[in-house]
């Protein structure tokens, strides 16, 4: 597998305090540069900012993925699978409200991975998933 490039992520949120919260406290993503309208984090590497847009918010659709209500519009990473482990057990014990519990899809298939959905405080939907062989990342 190649080196990746970081990726860009802006999305909106209601609150930066609530941002601020969930993904710097709750997620542990350090804090780069910031405005009175946006903060961007450093999300593994990867730059996502939060812009403040409550009229952005909005309810998010969902298709069914084996048997899940997955949220349409997502974004997340793919861990190992002792950080999606480890990250599982801490949302848990923050009391986290998961839209899709932690638990294995697609069982015995190509792609069989460990996933979890759960919203921001604004309503944005995630989704942390592993590999037991990240080579299923793209299987077919």
């Amino acid at each position: 597998m190649h080196e990746l490039p970081p990726f860009h992520l802006a999305f909106p949120v209601t609150s930066l305090a609530h941002a601020r919260a969930f993904y710097g406290e709750l997620l542990g993503c350090p804090e780069g540069r910031s405005s009175a309208d946006w903060v961007d984090f450093d999300f593994h590497g990867h730059q996502i900012v939060a812009h403040l847009a409550p009229q952005e918010a909005r309810a998010v659709a969902a298709h069914d993925v084996d048997g899940d209500a997955v949220p349409v519009r997502h974004f997340g990473l793919v861990l190992s699978m002792a950080d999606w482990q480890a990250l599982a057990e801490r949302l848990r014990a923050a009391g986290t409200r998961f839209v899709i519990e932690p638990h294995v899809r697609f069982a015995g298939q190509p792609g069989e991975q460990a996933t979890m959905f759960l919203l921001d405080p604004c309503g944005n939907a995630l989704e942390f998933k592993a590999f037991a062989d990240r080579a299923q990342l793209f299987a077919r």
